[in-house]
């Protein structure tokens, strides 16, 4: 191994030793990119306790990771993220940031004053408040302060507690959930009335105001959300079925509703004069008779003409009378109306739908309009949905324009199998390309290079050999004569010079091996590198 790396010379090792050290470090880096395991997210969006608990838990735990975004973002490899998950969460991790009522759990808490167990208590309710406000959807982060009056002994007065929660939410909140979190906070707070608690988010926007309304203004609020609610629940209906239609995402739905907010009470009562019914019915009968008393001595007798009209006595009267009275009921109605607020007075419908999208021969998409027909269609559905009623002024527009951006192509079910690359996928296999190429760049700007060097010199050496001043021999007076090629001198063999010639003879051979092989590892320099670290392979 000596004698054969003597041979080869300082240079031709320093090459070969370059070579095969870049050869190495490439597929040093190809082999540990490839072998690490792929990091996924654990958790996002941490505080810096929260961070500093869980690095100090996977720490403890043997596994490997990596922090972004100044300690906010934690990775862990892939396989390992619902294992590590599930264990921080029976350790009470992450926290939120906030401290809920494990403050308690410590011990030395001999010796510590009321007025620190309040302020204890009170973090401890915030804490936990918070907590359960971010386990609503739509809530990133949540942070809660009350304000709980303290009651002073012989005091009438009591001022009534208060809540300020500051959101950090994804998207937008709508009214049922905001007045959701502050009955949430107003329940669990004694004393707290849900109007006590305002709220903010991270905008700075006012989503509760926490000031006490009056009636006037709870009314005018509630009306308010009843006619954003209506606008939205029929927007929400009238997409539903104009995207089953037309496509998702390819129609635009905005709905007016007019509100009537009087509130109107009306009595009506009513008689009606054909609907008589029978009451009561009083009958009387009464039967009289008179008879005259002749003869007789009466008081009336012995008055002045008693005796006028004596034709007629001894007459007798009798008269009989009979009434009837029949008490008769007539129909009547009375009817209260009570028209609430909220009452719908007028719809107006707004539908905007994209156009119909072909592929031509050349695979390109074309746009064409809907028909008119296919446009009423719509319209009657919308109609129907919303409930219209043209008594009422309701107006429903259908509009077919082209919408700015075109509809996504969508692939075959095999194709998307088959291309189907998610973001992680992607910048994997564009840092394997980069390694690919860097390799390859190594290899022709490198690698290749210091072979052609190697071969280079040893060109140069064999053409010093052939082409430098001419091999000398001793000839048989013991002078230095020119080797000959092609013939021998008289009397060399008598000499014992035989074997210079022999030698003679082997080196041109050798030399027009070299030459070959030079010729062979100049065209093909890859396999020429094979083969050399075939050679280090075996050394080694």
């Amino acid at each position: 191994m000596l004698e054969f790396m003597r041979t080869l010379g300082a240079g031709r090792l320093a090459a070969m030793g370059a070579v095969a050290a870049i050869l190495i470090g490439m597929f040093t880096v190809i082999i540990l990119r490839v072998t690490t395991p792929t990091m996924a997210p654990l958790y996002t969006d941490l505080s810096f306790d929260d961070s500093s608990a869980i690095l100090t838990q996977l720490e403890s735990m043997g596994i490997e990771y990596e922090t972004r975004n100044e300690g906010a973002a934690i990775l862990i490899p892939q396989d390992k993220v619902l294992r590590t998950r599930m264990t921080l969460a029976g350790q009470g991790l992450p926290t939120g940031g906030s401290v809920g009522y494990e403050i308690f759990d410590r011990t030395d808490t001999l010796g510590t004053t009321s007025f620190v167990q309040n302020i204890n208590q009170l973090r401890a309710l915030e804490g936990e408040l918070a907590r359960t406000i971010q386990s609503i959807s739509r809530i990133v982060s949540a942070r809660v302060h009350l304000v709980l009056p303290k009651r002073e002994l012989f005091q009438r007065d009591r001022e009534d507690p208060t809540a300020s929660i500051a959101l950090k939410v994804r998207g937008t909140l709508d009214s049922g959930q905001i007045r959701a979190i502050q009955h949430l906070v107003a329940s669990a707070v004694e004393g707290l009335a849900p109007d006590r608690v305002s709220i903010v988010d991270e905008r700075g926007t006012l989503l509760a105001s926490g000031v006490e309304q009056d009636a006037e203004g709870m009314v005018s609020s509630s009306l308010q959300q009843r006619a954003n609610e209506v606008e939205r629940k029929l927007r929400q209906q009238v997409e539903e079925i104009v995207s089953s239609v037309v496509g998702q995402g390819r129609a635009r739905v905005r709905v007016a509703a007019d509100i009537d907010f009087n509130h109107t009470t009306e009595t009506s009562e009513t008689y009606d004069p054909d609907g008589q019914v029978v009451r009561s019915t009083q009958s009387r009968e009464e039967n009289s008779t008179s008879t005259s008393n002749e003869g007789g001595v009466t008081a009336g007798n012995q008055l002045p003409n008693a005796n006028v009209n004596q034709d007629n006595a001894g007459n007798r009267d009798a008269s009989n009378t009979t009434e009837e009275t029949v008490n008769y009921e007539i129909s009547r109605s009375t009817r209260t109306t009570v028209e609430e607020a909220g009452a719908i007075k007028r719809l107006s419908v707004a539908v905007l739908v994209d156009g119909v999208y072909q592929t031509n021969d050349a695979g390109e998409l074309v746009y064409a309009e809907r028909s008119q027909e296919e446009l009423d269609r719509i319209s009657t559905l919308v109609r129907s949905a919303v409930g219209f009623d043209e008594k009422r002024g309701d107006k429903v527009e259908v509009v077919n324009l082209r919408f700015a951006q075109g509809p996504i192509v969508d692939l075959p079910a095999s194709e998307v199998g088959l291309f189907d690359f998610t973001k992680e996928d992607i910048l994997y296999i564009a840092e394997l390309g980069v390694i690919v190429l860097i390799s390859i760049l190594l290899l022709f700007f490198v690698v290749r290079p210091l072979v052609r060097k190697v071969v280079a010199e040893e060109e140069k050496e064999q053409e010093q050999i052939e082409g430098g001043e001419p091999q000398m021999m001793i000839a048989a007076d013991g002078s230095l004569v020119p080797v000959a090629t092609n013939e021998v001198r008289e009397g060399d063999e008598e000499h014992g010079i035989q074997w210079l010639l022999d030698a003679q003879k082997a080196g041109q051979d050798h030399t027009k091996s070299v030459e070959k092989i030079g010729e062979i590892v100049g065209e093909y320099p890859n396999e020429a590198v094979s083969i050399v670290r075939g050679w280090l392979n075996e050394a080694a």
